[in-house]
């Protein structure tokens, strides 16, 4: 059994600009087909415009509000919503509140630098 605490983990930058404390994934657990993190983007901040190839993702938020842009849809999104992001989606998060937004970001195929595409 493998076992994680978010608190333990250390927050890097993913390549669309996050700070992201992965609990499951390459950097942290031996997950093999998932990754999960908490990624925070700051107030007045937002992630750069990007796409995977290959991973689908969930991005589930936990703390302060926002705006979801995916393949040219903005949605706002507030604690308790989840977005469904498919492969290939160009998508963006700007925070709009004022306190850090906050989300679980779940990937599968597990995140890496090298599946991201930025496109701005």
């Amino acid at each position: 059994m493998h076992v994680a605490n978010i608190e333990d983990a250390e927050s890097f930058i993913t390549k669309d600009g996050s700070a992201i404390r992965e609990v499951a994934g390459p950097v942290s657990l031996p997950a093999v087909n998932q990754s999960l993190a908490e990624a925070t983007v700051p107030v007045g901040g937002a992630t750069d415009e990007h796409y995977h190839r290959l991973t689908e993702e969930l991005y589930y938020f936990i703390a302060g509000r926002g705006r979801m842009r995916v393949d040219g849809e903005d949605r706002d999104v507030k604690v308790g919503d989840c977005v469904v992001i498919p492969p290939g989606a160009r998508h963006k998060l700007f925070n709009e509140g004022d306190e850090p937004l906050v989300l679980l970001c779940c990937c599968a195929p597990m995140y890496s630098h090298d599946d991201t595409i930025i496109t701005e």
